[in-house]
């Protein structure tokens, strides 16, 4: 069967074509392809470089519009990331940055992990995929979720994105709050990836691509240590509410 490339020329890549990042939903892919397909239509952008742009960004729609040609794109990404990884790590000299996965995809429990509460395993509340140490963040006892999304984007290097859509397999179950229907996390409820990958949902907290979520999200960082309201009489925080 070919593979969701087939016929493109070689280093094609939807996502960058469409200006998108791999982790975003249907409906943001659908807007940016209209916006540029708008820009570029012969009817407005003359010319052999606009009139290929617009070849590409077709191309990019046809795959990514499709939810089956995405999620085959999306496995196909993740194992050529993965196989590289691999390759990287068994050259001299280079090192594994995380040889012990938390959550459903590791090969074994790990080692302890730990946050504000003490040593945890992963997989417990408040367990973290890489957490180091580290206070909670401090709000304002004023705060709402209404909160700027100035600083929200997605870091792939602290993410872990390269792991691909729905990367972390099934759902542990028992699942409490909404369910993701994007990312590594994807079928998840929110309160299942706060039992493996509270980070994750630090950075869903500040992304714009999780702005439905923040009324659930801040009770749940609250209940994992992870954030408190400014104590009477404490001085708040230099960074105040809208850091980045």
């Amino acid at each position: 069967m070919p593979g969701p490339l087939a016929g493109m020329p070689p280093g094609f890549d939807p996502y960058k074509t469409l200006q998108v990042d791999p982790e975003a939903d249907p409906d943001v892919i659908q807007a940016a392809y209209r916006r540029l397909a708008q820009k570029f239509h012969p009817d407005r952008a003359a010319g052999d470089e606009a009139a290929a742009r617009m070849i590409a960004i077709n191309a990019a729609w046809e795959i990514l519009g499709d939810p089956k040609r995405r999620a085959a794109l999306d496995r196909q990404r993740a194992a050529a990331e993965q196989a590289a990884r691999t390759a990287s790590a068994g050259r001299p000299g280079s090192s594994s940055p995380d040889r012990h996965p938390a959550g459903p995809t590791g090969s074994g429990a790990g080692p302890a992990r730990t946050s504000g509460w003490g040593p945890e395993a992963p997989g417990s509340p408040g367990a973290s995929t890489r957490g180091a140490p580290r206070p909670p963040d401090t709000v304002s006892p004023d705060w709402t979720s209404g909160r700027s999304t100035s600083g929200g984007g997605y870091d792939p290097s602290t993410m872990r994105s390269p792991d691909g859509h729905g990367a972390a397999g099934p759902p542990p179950g028992n699942p409490s709050g909404s369910v993701l229907n994007f990312g590594r996390f994807a079928g998840w409820s929110l309160d299942e990836v706060a039992r493996v990958d509270v980070e994750y949902l630090e950075w869903l907290d500040r992304a714009p691509i999780g702005r439905q979520y923040r009324d659930e999200l801040d009770p749940l960082l609250r209940r994992l240590g992870r954030r408190r309201s400014v104590r009477p009489g404490e001085r708040e925080p230099r960074r105040g509410l809208f850091r980045r």
